[in-house]
């Protein structure tokens, strides 16, 4: 192989691994390597803490979607136990949650899902793994961090507030809503609020009390386990004296039905959508839980990783009769709050999970749903983080109406419709933002500095302006700085115009097209165009597309690493050897307005 060749071949290497993340496929030896005791005790302290929580979820995230018991709990297990297997970190406790469930549940409608589900669930299934998988291959996961934090605050919000509107129908022991929507969830529990059972809103009370004593006095106690224990005991009593509450049903795993995914054309484009959600969703809900949790505990987190790990437990629920998994916000966080020390605590929780369904199934039956609720309930108050709250509605106009809006769509719509909602509001906020670069004139003062120019005073009209681009040059900016620039030129005394790239980046195919079409413009004009500080990936896209020829060698100036400010010296000398002088009056532009002088040299 010629040198040549060779240089090409290491060039494509290098592309393909920027174009694929690389994705550890066995983190769960890292876990493994130095696991000792003084680990196992958090971990499985931890891991019991959330099986107590996780494998009634199960059950119910199940009934939501309408599907038998069953998928919730395998599911709920799998994701325990396969997800930590491939992710680094100990802040997502995967499985089934109530937007997925939601999700599901429309989709086998939409279907008219009936003796078919099971495949239909496994096709969904397979597809959403199949996306997530992808997404974190090829860094489309890390695109999440382009969603506002507004969003994700609006949506752990919302999602809390949600979660516990449903529970209250459990606590006060009245008929559960069928609504998607907070509204409507709020609006049937006030309608069947004169109903509600005595001894179920009685026991709630008591398990509500229990929890904040035990928060209060015994903070590593396991709270969960003993409040549930102690419904159970008082669920028992009160049938005992003729009074009894609706509780879980038993569960067996006879009904358990695997099936494998329906292939399909036609089911695969009716439900292709579908999947699309539920895997943006999972992403989105899981990366929110679980930087947030990192962020608390000053760690760092493999967002693509994590999405890896979590497609991976799909894969496995789509053949083993499972349901969607996600990151779950409330068994994430009692997860860390119960002392998870590594991964291996979720894993330890999806053991726990199958030995309560092969042991436990059958007394499952004692535990008060109003218990369990008041459980739920109380996890998810801790969610809500009124000082980020205040931080997001404080920061700034766009964040505020993004965290309204992504709020406000959740009190009418379905969950996830308003994650979308507020996910396309933050984007057009960014892309708004970013597509509206600013010029701020700069001139010589008194003292041979360079300063803003204050609006309104008089000054020479310039012949060279010097303007300063920053920031991306996609296709939003891209003609918005060509036509700023047009205006620039329509300065009578204005000759040449040196565009300083120095700080320009992501050029695509509108920006080049742009600058190609502002070159012929002033040239047409009786001007001239001079780049300086353009950088490296810059300049090959220029040579590579033609625009360095347009613009002319002569009239191109790279940036210097060694000396920052050469590039531009050279183009200020280059623009006033093509007027034929040694000095100029010289303006410069700039998008930043607290750009100081020295900035703008």
């Amino acid at each position: 192989m010629s040198a040549i060749e060779e240089t090409r071949a290491l060039s494509v290497q290098a592309r393909m691994r920027r174009l694929f993340t690389a994705i550890d496929l066995a983190p769960w030896r890292l876990t493994l390597a130095g696991y000792s005791r003084e680990k196992l005790r958090p971990d499985a302290r931890a891991g019991l803490t959330v099986a107590l929580v996780a494998f009634p979820q199960g059950i119910a995230y199940a009934a939501i979607a309408g599907l038998p018991i069953t998928y919730g709990l395998v599911g709920m297990a799998l994701a325990c136990l396969l997800g930590p297997l491939f992710a680094s970190s100990r802040f997502a406790v995967f499985g089934p949650t109530n937007a997925t469930a939601v999700l599901l549940l429309s989709a086998l409608a939409a279907a008219g899902a009936s003796a078919a589900a099971p495949t239909l669930i496994a096709l969904v299934l397979l597809m959403v793994a199949l996306l997530q998988i992808a997404a974190a291959y090829l860094n489309i996961a890390s695109l999440i961090a382009y969603v506002s934090r507004s969003v994700i605050v609006a949506y752990i919000t919302v999602a809390a507030v949600l979660i516990i509107a449903n529970q209250a129908q459990h606590i006060l022991g009245v008929p559960a809503s069928e609504a998607v929507t907070l509204i409507g969830s709020i609006r049937d529990t006030i309608a069947r609020a004169p109903g509600l059972h005595a001894a179920t809103t009685l026991i709630a009370a008591i398990t509500a009390v229990v929890i904040v004593v035990l928060r209060r006095f015994a903070p590593k106690a396991p709270h969960v386990a003993i409040a549930l224990g102690l419904g159970a005991l008082l669920g028992w009593s009160a049938t005992q004296i003729g009074h009894p509450v609706p509780c879980l049903p038993a569960v067996h795993l006879a009904s358990w039905t695997p099936a494998l995914p329906l292939l399909d054309s036609g089911a695969i484009n009716q439900l292709a959508g579908t999947a699309l959600a539920i895997a943006f969703l999972g992403i989105l809900e899981s990366s929110s839980i679980s930087k947030s949790l990192a962020a608390q505990a000053g760690e760092r987190l493999n967002t693509n990783q994590e999405v890896f790990a979590m497609g991976m437990a799909n894969l496995g629920n789509a053949f083993l009769g499972g349901m969607p998994a996600s990151g779950s916000p409330t068994r994430s966080v009692l997860n860390i709050t119960s002392g998870a020390a590594t991964p291996a605590a979720s894993m330890l929780c999806g053991a726990m999970t199958v030995v309560m369904i092969l042991g436990l199934g059958a007394f499952i039956q004692f535990i008060p749903k109003a218990t369990l609720a008041v459980v739920v309930v109380s996890i998810s108050l801790s969610l809500i983080n009124l000082r980020q709250i205040r931080f997001v509605v404080r920061s700034t106009p766009a964040d505020a109406a993004v965290f309204a809006l992504t709020a406000g769509s959740a009190l009418l719509l379905p969950l996830d419709s308003a994650i979308f909602i507020g996910t396309a509001a933050s984007i057009v906020f960014f892309l708004r933002k970013a597509g509206a670069p600013e010029l701020v004139e700069y001139a010589f003062n008194e003292a041979g500095q360079l300063a803003a120019v204050p609006s309104g005073d008089e000054r020479p009209l310039p012949e060279i302006s010097i303007v300063h681009v920053e920031g991306s040059l996609f296709f939003g900016a891209a003609e918005l700085l060509h036509e700023q620039i047009r205006r620039a030129c329509e300065d009578p005394n204005l000759r040449i115009i040196i565009l300083r790239l120095k700080h320009a980046h992501h050029l695509d195919a509108s920006a080049i097209l742009a600058l190609e079409e502002l070159v012929q413009f002033m040239r047409e004009s009786g001007r001239g165009l001079v780049v300086s500080g353009a950088r490296k990936d810059v300049v090959k896209i220029c040579q590579r597309t033609g625009l360095l020829a347009t613009i002319g060698h002569e009239n191109f100036f790279p940036e210097s690493e060694q000396n920052p400010t050469l590039s531009t010296r050279n183009a200020l000398r280059r623009a006033q050897g093509i007027l034929g002088q040694k000095e100029a009056a010289v303006r410069v532009f700039s998008e930043m307005r607290t750009k100081t002088a020295a900035d703008a040299r």
